[in-house]
Parts: C-alpha cells; structure tokens; sequence
C-alpha cells in the first residue's frame, strides 16, 4: 500500500513540474502584450517539446492575433503550434505567427501551445498584436448611414 501511493506522490510531483515554466500574460486591444520564457529549475524553454501561455483580458468578440516572437537556440514546429486549437500561418523570416479570425464567445482566456525543440541556453520573447475585428451588423450601420447621408444630399441638390 505505501508503495501504490510513494508511485502516485512521485507521478503527481512529475506532472505538476511539467507545467513549471507555463504562463499568463494579460491582453489589452491595441497596447503592449509582450511575454518572455520563463525557465525553472527542471522545467527548461520547450521542455517536453511544449509551452502553454495563456493570454487573457479580452472581452468575447472576433480578434486578429498576430504573435511576434524571436529566439535563440530553438526550432518551432510551426505545424504543431496552436492557438486555441486553431493553426496560424507561419512566417519564418519575420518569426511571426498569424491568427486570423480567433472568436472568443466568453470571458475564456486564450491559449497559445508553442511547439518546438530547444536547444542549451535556450531563450524567446514576443508580443501579441490584437485587433478587434468588425461584426458584421457594424458594416451594415455603416452602409446605411451612408446611405441616408447620399439621400439627404441628393434631396437638398434638387431644391437649390
């Protein structure tokens, strides 16, 4: 018996340690989202291949997000890094990461899984572009107003 629960100590205390070097960094529309790794005692940059930072503060709506992000001694496996599940469009010369179109429907925070392979002394920074996008009823106000506006001005043409 007290070896069953010595194992499940030691598997719990292994897990936990796995998360070591994951974070939260809050969001604000249009202001300064930076982030760095973040390296614990036996839990490195990429340690199991994986990071998980968690981005929140947005408010639920449709959002560009663009992910800056510049290291050394490390390979990112673009085809494995997610943002709330979703894959982005990865550009290798300005180490940016796309996503487009991201929904949050609830004060849920956003989870970026940066995926790769580091390498000793392994280091990254970034930061996070978020642009509001338009719903589409905005567009519609807006072509109506327009709209109107052309009415009105055509109508005083005609009486002057």
């Amino acid at each position: 018996m007290k070896l069953k629960i010595a194992v499940a100590s030691l598997l719990a205390a292994a897990s936990m340690s796995a998360f070591a070097a994951d974070q939260t960094v809050g969001l604000t529309v249009g202001g300064d989202n930076f982030f760095n790794s973040v390296s614990l005692p036996g839990d490195g940059v990429l340690s199991g291949g994986n990071d998980v930072i968690t981005f929140d503060g947005l408010a639920p709506g449709l959002y560009d997000i663009v992910i800056t992000i510049s290291g050394q001694n490390l390979a990112w496996d673009a085809a494995a890094t997610t943002l709330n599940g979703r894959y982005g469009a990865y550009d290798a010369s300005a180490g940016r990461f796309k996503f487009l179109g991201i929904e949050s429907t609830d004060m849920s925070p956003f989870v970026l899984d940066l995926a790769g392979t580091a390498f000793a002394g392994a280091k990254y920074s970034g930061e996070v572009t978020v642009s509001a996008v338009p719903e589409p009823t905005t567009y519609g106000m807006l072509l109506g107003g327009l709209g109107v506006m052309g009415f009105l001005a055509r109508r005083k043409a005609k009486k002057a």
